[in-house]
């Protein structure tokens, strides 16, 4: 295979590339209110809503994270994706109407106009360090495995450092709006750098055929990388299907340890649904792109567009990673052979023990002089684009949940410039992080385990709250406190190396049963103290009213444009491709 090396062209697409995005996104910085800065002025419209909305989810580490995974024959990692075409549906419907009307800037500032100020306060700290500790960091951490491929004698902390200032150039100056307005460019060359991917890759390894006796003489042979645990795939169909077995004794069923290790169908079926519904419905990073759209039609709509686009991933970023198993073999290939050096020191000996290296390797190996500069370009830029993100998100958070609180008078350019300051403190602690994603098994492990203990608490005080109306601030603050506590007492278990169910406990499960205790103490607590106001019932509560009110103001549009017809259309078609990877 060689060492990684870059062509003449191959660079100055890169540097052209940079500049203009950088340029593009400083072209864009147009901001002269705070709405306009944390909002792109909320008129956005349905198409931009939808792609960014993409955009910001693949991201230069998901679309890592999602080969890498493949590679260790975890193709289920599509659950993850299609499940957001569900909850996306979920959104729309029940929570998207509340979120526009109210004309909130975040999510905390939600909670606290259903809940009371302290729920506003814990959520807001919580999705900040989420924010850091998540998408920055790994943003920042795939710009790290790419340019250690090109670049093995600098730093990890240098790179990180060079790639942080650039997202942050523009990010500064412009807000949401340049962010989104770079987002769009970067989406659109992330999806056709995947489908040339897919395109070598399958070509390469003598197509879908290919794949399958690929697979299966490999599981023959005994040669099919362990994704972990008591389960190993022994042929194609075990190493494509969506759904792994569960355990055998009661005590792994309910505890997820036996079977699937990655995602056994009880994980797929009771955790896998909440971290999905907190990223999509709850996270400040994603939900601030609906938040700006022109209108509720829109809003609905770019959510509905979101969701569709997230089928095709699997056939575009998931299963080039699985060609990847069978290319490998093929060709005798082993990532030893290029000496590559992990973010935090040492030498991968196996592709399978640094699965964050498949995406870039498929990179190399699949695409022409040219192509590859551009698509490397693309895949690092959507990077910058994705940390540009959760910097603007996170500097709406400090701004609105805490710098407006604190200091009421300051005007709407006060604002921005606290804004442009707090993104700026988060580049360096983002940068003091990102280095440490290395000690995880892979990237998506990093990811979905951080999130495990974000989601519960938030995602059910979101639900209790909706669709409850006897839940009040008190139920929800307990609950989110009980939740943060478990959550230390299982990291100290874990540091401690403490052996016992809880610290066993499959991930997902953890997240459910988490998430039913948190629902279960927020009711408890409600009940045992005073009712909350009639106004934080009536307009941030939803009752049946609501849905024929709505079916009234549907009427008069045309079916094409209603977004129940599209719900349906979008379901039917998830569940018909779930089906037959099942």
């Amino acid at each position: 295979m060689g060492a990684f090396t870059l062509e003449t062209i191959d660079l100055i697409v890169m540097a052209v590339y940079a500049v203009f995005i950088i340029g593009y996104g400083l072209y864009s910085a147009k901001a002269q209110s705070s709405e306009e800065y944390f909002l792109a002025g909320r008129n956005m419209t349905w198409p931009i809503v939808g792609i960014s909305l993409f955009a910001a989810n693949i991201s230069s580490s998901t679309l890592v994270g999602l080969a890498g995974d493949a590679y260790k024959t975890n193709t289920q990692v599509f659950n993850y994706e299609w499940l957001a075409s569900v909850v996306l549906v979920f959104f729309a419907i029940f929570f998207l109407p509340f979120y526009l009307k109210s004309k909130v800037y975040t999510m905390p500032e939600f909670m606290e106009r259903r809940y009371d100020v302290r729920s506003r306060y814990y959520f807001s700290f919580i999705t900040i360090v989420g924010n850091v500790l998540l998408d920055t960091a790994a943003g920042l951490y795939v710009g790290t495995v790419v340019l250690k491929l090109l670049f093995p004698s600098l730093s990890t902390f240098t790179i990180v450092a060079i790639l942080a200032i650039a997202a942050a150039a523009y990010t500064v100056p412009g807000g949401l709006n340049s962010v989104i307005q770079t987002e769009v460019i970067q989406a659109i060359l992330l999806i056709i750098g995947s489908c040339l991917i897919t395109y070598f890759a399958f070509g390469k390894i003598g197509g879908w055929d290919g794949l399958i006796a690929g697979l299966n003489e490999m599981g023959a042979a005994g040669q099919l990388p362990n994704p972990g645990g008591d389960y190993q795939p022994s042929n194609a169909e075990e190493v494509l299907s969506l759904v792994r077995p569960a355990g055998e004794t009661w005590r792994e069923f309910l505890l997820g340890t036996g079977g699937d290790q990655f995602m056994p169908w009880t994980g797929l079926l009771l955790g896998a649904p909440i971290l999905g519904f907190y990223f999509w419905a709850n996270n400040q990073f994603m939900v601030q792109r609906v938040l700006g759209a022109r209108d509720l039609n829109h809003g609905r709509w770019g959510a509905l567009f979101a969701g569709l686009l997230k089928l095709p991933v699997l056939f575009i970023m998931v299963l080039p990673g699985t060609a990847a198993i069978v290319y490998m073999q093929q060709n005798g290939l082993n990532i030893a052979d290029i000496n590559y050096q992990l973010p935090g020191g040492g030498i991968c000996e196996d592709l399978a023990e640094c699965p964050n290296a498949t995406y870039p390797m498929l990179l190399f190996e699949m695409l022409p002089t040219g192509i590859l500069g551009l698509v490397l370009a693309g895949l690092l830029a959507a990077m910058m684009s994705s940390v540009s993100a959760t910097f603007n998100s996170a500097s709406t958070l400090i701004t609105m949940d805490f710098a407006i609180k604190l200091f009421p008078n300051l005007s709407s350019k006060q604002l921005v410039r606290v804004g442009q300051v707090s993104t700026l403190i988060l580049v360096i602690l983002a940068c003091a992080w990102a280095p440490q994603i290395e000690r995880y098994a892979s990237l998506w492990e990093y990811l979905q385990l951080v999130l495990s203990f974000i989601a519960p608490p938030i995602a059910a005080a979101f639900i209790v709250g909706l669709f409850w109306s006897r839940a009040n601030g008190t139920g929800a603050f307990i609950s989110l406190l009980a939740g943060a506590a478990i959550s230390v007492i299982y990291l100290l278990a874990d540091g401690a190396e403490v052996d016992n169910w809880f610290t066993q406990m499959h991930f997902l499960h953890r997240t459910f049963y988490l998430f039913i205790l948190c629902g279960i103490i927020n009711v408890v607590v409600s009940l045992m103290t005073a009712p909350p106001d009639e106004e934080k019932v009536h307009n941030y509560t939803w009752n049946i009213n609501l849905l024929h009110a709505e079916t009234k103001e549907l009427e008069g549009l045309p079916w094409y444009k209603n977004y129940r017809y599209q719900a349906v259309a979008l379901l039917i078609i998830t569940f018909l491709l779930v089906g037959w990877f099942w």
